[in-house]
């Protein structure tokens, strides 16, 4: 016996068509952008309904309702729904109103609201894991009509069934999910924290580690250890499933079926997204855009590492002092080979590189498993989620 079935203890659920347990209404009408400059009043956006299981009423937006106008106040207990989207999967995503309102707030437009008739009792905190379930969801999307854009068709969404349990089934499947969805909240404030403090670690002792007075070491400028150069590639070079790596202007590498060089490499864009803030660290084959550049240390008198992790700290504030504008936007050979760089003993090195890459490790370790911690609890919730809200339809009232 599953739990739902033990919580349901021999009592059948009913199924009701939506259209005959609740009132459906529509979002603003009438409205033009002057509107929403100074409003009066209070709305609910379409991303707010998107984007939450609940109504989340933290800075909600102004649009200007008069006396006279007779628009659709947003009730406790309603659900709240998207009226179109571009694919029929994410038409009709739901919110539900859980909270009492103590001042008139609006459903904007491209969204509509379902308010259910006074004798049906579902709690709103049920009804907002419920229409995100995947039954739910699946139902919804089969309502969607369109070709480039699609809209939720009011007379199919009246047609669908939902289940009615008790209210203490509700209440209990409330509790489990609301359990769920916190520890899920927890381990992520949690994560995102160690990820915080690592990081905070990591750039201290690589400040400490890299920094050098005047008197304590030779220092060259990056032209006198490493060679420096561009690649020979076009953005629109890049295939989906090339061979080899293809470091172009942007943030993430692209792929390519020839490759250029084959060494231990820094590289980074001369313009684009994140210039002079974003390095790669390149092992073996590998092509390069034009607007690109590659920095090979000489590994006879400095560690390719070292260099990578001291330009890496310095690198930005140095083309800051050198640009001649006021935000740094692209970069030029000279700025790389007149870079000053300390250069201490190749011990020292190798001992600043280990520390510094066992920190890069550790951040890194950490930047990948939190995403995927939280997709494993996303999963599990969801399939417990579905669990609870499978009810069976031995009971559907039309």
């Amino acid at each position: 016996m599953s739990y739902l079935e033990k919580l349901l203890d021999g009592v059948e659920v009913e199924w009701k068509p939506l259209g005959e347990i609740s009132e459906i209404y529509g979002g603003l009408t009438g409205k033009s952008k002057a509107d929403f400059e100074k409003g009066n009043a209070k709305y609910i956006s379409y991303k707010n309904i998107f984007f939450n299981l609940n109504v989340k009423y933290d800075n909600l937006e102004t649009v200007k309702i008069a006396e006279s106008e007779n628009q659709h106040e947003v009730k406790y207990g309603d659900v709240l729904f998207t009226g179109s989207s571009e694919t029929p999967e994410e038409v009709g995503m739901s919110s539900a109103v859980t909270t009492n309102i103590d001042e008139p707030v609006y459903l904007n437009s491209f969204s509509f609201g379902v308010r259910f008739n006074e004798e049906i009792k579902l709690i709103p905190e049920f009804s907002k894991y419920l229409f995100r379930s995947k039954f739910m969801r699946s139902a919804i999307s089969k309502t969607a009509s369109g070709v480039t854009r699609y809209n939720v068709s009011k007379a199919r969404f009246k047609k669908l069934t939902i289940p009615i349990p008790p209210l203490s089934v509700q209440k209990e499947i409330v509790r489990i999910l609301d359990k769920f969805t916190e520890l899920t909240t927890e381990l992520t404030t949690e994560l995102t924290a160690e990820l915080a403090a690592r990081k905070q670690q990591y750039e201290y002792y690589r400040e400490h580690l890299l920094s050098f007075e005047d008197g304590d070491v030779e220092w060259k400028t990056l032209g006198e250890v490493a060679l420096i150069g561009t690649g020979k590639h076009d953005t629109q070079d890049a295939v989906d499933n090339g061979d080899y790596i293809f470091y172009a202007r942007g943030i993430s590498p692209l792929k390519l079926n020839t490759y250029d060089f084959e060494e231990t490499a820094i590289i980074t864009a001369g313009d684009g997204v994140g210039v002079g803030k974003v390095f790669h660290w390149a092992v073996g084959k590998y092509a390069l855009h034009q607007r690109a550049y590659r920095i090979v240390p000489n590994e006879k008198e400095i560690n390719p590492r070292y260099v990578y992790h001291y330009i890496v700290t310095n690198f930005y504030s140095y083309i800051e002092k050198t640009s001649v504008s006021s935000s740094v936007t692209s970069m030029r050979k000279p700025m790389f080979l007149k870079f000053p760089i300390p250069i201490p003993s190749l011990s020292e090195q190798a001992r600043i590189v280990s520390i510094l890459d066992k920190f890069d490790i550790l951040t890194t370790s950490i930047s990948e498993s939190l995403p995927k911690e939280i997709e494993l609890r996303k999963k599990q919730y969801e399939y417990y989620r579905d669990l609870l809200l499978t009810f069976p339809k031995s009971n559907i009232v039309s």
